[in-house]
């Protein structure tokens, strides 16, 4: 059961995340504030992603726990509140980033190239994001649709339309970036256009398929003859699914202040942090595609009441994301010096990147066992713990750490960088306390019924 839901997971993300990585290497390859300028906007745009996931997130495990007891209305509703909740946060999100996109890309440009290259990398952002806004509408559409998929145990459609649109994307990326094929070179603007084409084509697809399938998939039939949703479901959800929202919402925030505080150290680490995230992504699907099906596999049990089987099963899924972490990880180590040689940068943001990959390859299995205790605390309701866990340790922890380390002393950003990801073991600690007493044990959609 774990293998099915995951490893669909794994294969759409990692195919996402190593075009991903093929893309920025194609803007990289147009040089050093493309690809910062197109990086920094990507954390913008990364924070918005994750408050949607925030949302869904925090209705979807009332959508599992629905599903694993059989209530095809319930995940009807449930999916009604995604939609409603989601656009609305994606129009807030599109009027900011239009209004204030000079301001927010400009946070993250300080002296460490000359003005002309922060000027250039504002100026390669801002036409970056313009055109990525158009991409949050079937990005949101797309992302509605998938999650509730995927709580009802289908993972292989989101995958083949992830697999279709990063397909579309590297073609189309390829072609407008370089100006192949008669197509005008458009640069960083190019491979916003090929990005937004196929998230287009991604969202039709899953849409056309699910209510094609409207027999199978239960919870479509009449999704849309109202969008009146039970207040006992809102209440619920608000009450459950509100710290999971503020939670992303925060946690999301709290990466893009991180970003920030260590690019005051200049351009170059800007860029080599660029580098490092995107090869770090590509490896790191193992342990976010275990999360997503502990988040399933438990959340049912629970809804099922099967307790002690949720318990059992648990302890045995942390335990096999850590191990498979380790082995990533290792890989990632490994492979850590050949990647930063394929951009198209300087010398110095390469030895950067290198040694930022190393530090993310050894705290993998760390990353993966915060991660999926995460999710598996999650699954049960105690989303006030998972708040407390995740979002509020970033806040109270990570930042202020970071912020000493960057602008109070004048170490090395890349032992700077060590110290503040070695914060993650208390986490693992809190992490398995949390797990072992069981706290999260609980079936939520008794009360929300």
């Amino acid at each position: 059961m774990t293998m099915r839901i995951a490893i669909p997971i794994i294969i759409q993300n990692g195919i996402t995340n190593l075009v991903g990585m093929l893309d920025n290497i194609m803007v990289g390859q147009t040089g050093t504030e493309q690809m910062t300028g197109v990086a920094i906007v990507n954390q913008l745009m990364f924070v918005f992603n994750i408050v949607i996931f925030g949302i869904i997130s925090g209705a979807g495990i009332f959508g599992a726990q629905y599903y694993g007891k059989g209530d095809n209305e319930g995940v009807r509703n449930t999916f009604r509140f995604k939609i409603v909740s989601c656009f609305i946060i994606m129009t807030a999100g599109i009027v900011l980033f239009l209004k204030s996109g000079i301001g927010l890309i400009s946070i993250y440009l300080h002296e460490g190239g000359s003005a002309g290259d922060t000027a250039a990398a504002l100026e390669y952002g801002l036409t970056y994001i313009k055109i990525m806004v158009i991409g949050m509408v079937p990005f949101t559409a797309a992302q509605v649709y998938s999650s509730t998929l995927r709580e009802t145990g289908e993972t292989v459609m989101p995958m083949a339309a992830g697999v279709c649109a990063v397909a579309v994307n590297t073609v189309l990326n390829y072609i407008l970036i370089f100006g192949k094929f008669g197509a005008p070179a458009l640069g960083v603007g190019g491979a916003a256009i090929a990005t937004v084409i196929s998230r287009f084509c991604e969202c039709a697809l899953i849409i056309a398929w699910t209510h094609i399938k409207r027999a199978k998939y239960g919870f479509i039939r009449g999704v849309y003859k109202t969008i009146k949703i039970p207040a006992r479901l809102v209440k619920g959800i608000i009450i459950k699914g509100s710290p999971i929202m503020v939670n992303e919402a925060l946690w999301s925030m709290g990466m893009a202040v991180m970003m920030q505080c260590y690019s005051v150290r200049g351009l170059d680490v800007v860029a080599a942090m660029n580098i490092s995230t995107t090869v770090s992504n590509v490896f790191n699907v193992i342990f976010i595609a275990m999360g997503s099906a502990i988040a399933i596999i438990i959340g049912q049990l629970l809804g099922a009441g099967k307790m002690e089987q949720a318990k059992d099963s648990a302890a045995k899924l942390i335990f096999f994301s850590v191990v498979c972490s380790a082995v990533t990880g290792a890989v990632m180590l490994a492979l850590s010096p050949l990647f930063p040689k394929i951009y198209n940068t300087t010398e110095d943001v390469r030895a950067l990147a290198v040694k930022f990959i190393i530090v993310a390859a050894i705290f993998m299995p760390a990353y993966s066992f915060t991660n999926s205790s995460y999710f598996t605390i999650r699954s049960g309701g105690k989303t006030i713990v998972t708040f407390l866990f995740d979002s509020v340790f970033v806040w109270a922890v990570s930042i202020p750490l970071a912020m000493c380390l960057t602008r109070l002393t004048v170490w090395n950003i890349v032992i700077v960088y060590f110290i503040c990801q070695s914060a993650e073991i208390i986490k693992c600690v809190i992490g398995f306390i949390l797990v072992k007493r069981g706290v999260w044990l609980t079936n939520i959609t008794i009360s929300s019924s």
